[in-house]
């Protein structure tokens, strides 16, 4: 079984990825293979570099990320540009990855993907968990970790797809506002119902 684990912005999916981890279950992480097919020498950063300049390389031969960002924000022919040449890369590398953890013998892959829905990976996964949130808790928790106001908060929350658009598309919501212990809980429930051993 490939179980597609997403949440939203300081949901605590990352929290819930560690405890899936814990158990034995193998993670295929999106957010770790996006920055490993860029890394220095890769095919998709020499791609990168021949459509952007050299300029958004720095001298050890890595991306340089803050300037690639200040190329692409804003313009969204840029932005198209870097996501087709980035995305089949990274899901090339998650299905190879998926698939190897299988042919090792894994009853069950959990494929971490932050913007599973965005991205329309659906069909990548056999069941969905969506790591919930009320906003209150998680505009609380966005400004604390990332030292933000209120305002920039609610920016970066409203950039992202609707946690309810997300829910709906889930096959188990897990609940994190409250202990770490409950959100356990939770998780050892939805494994169990689904007879999810790694």
């Amino acid at each position: 079984m490939i179980i597609g684990l997403t949440g939203s912005i300081a949901s605590g999916k990352s929290t819930v990825s560690t405890m899936l981890k814990k158990r034995g279950f193998p993670i295929v992480d999106a957010d770790e293979i996006a920055r490993l097919v860029v890394g220095p020498g890769s095919a998709v950063l020499l791609e990168i570099e021949k459509q952007f300049g050299a300029a958004v390389i720095n001298e050890d031969g890595s991306l340089n990320r803050a300037r690639l960002g200040e190329r692409i924000f804003g313009n969204e022919a840029d932005r198209n540009k870097l996501n087709s040449i980035i995305h089949p890369a990274i899901r090339k590398e998650m299905l190879r990855q998926k698939e190897s953890w299988l042919s090792n013998g894994a009853q069950t892959v959990i494929m971490d993907i932050p913007l599973l829905f965005e991205s329309k990976l659906q069909s990548f996964v056999d069941k969905i968990i969506v790591v919930s949130v009320t906003p209150e808790i998680q505009r609380e928790r966005l400004m604390t970790r990332n030292n933000l106001t209120e305002d920039e908060a609610n920016m970066r929350i409203q950039s992202q797809l609707s946690i309810v658009v997300k829910e709906e598309g889930a096959d188990a919501v897990l609940a994190n506002n409250g202990s770490i212990e409950e959100t356990e809980l939770q998780l050892e429930r939805i494994l169990t119902n689904w007879e999810a051993r790694p």
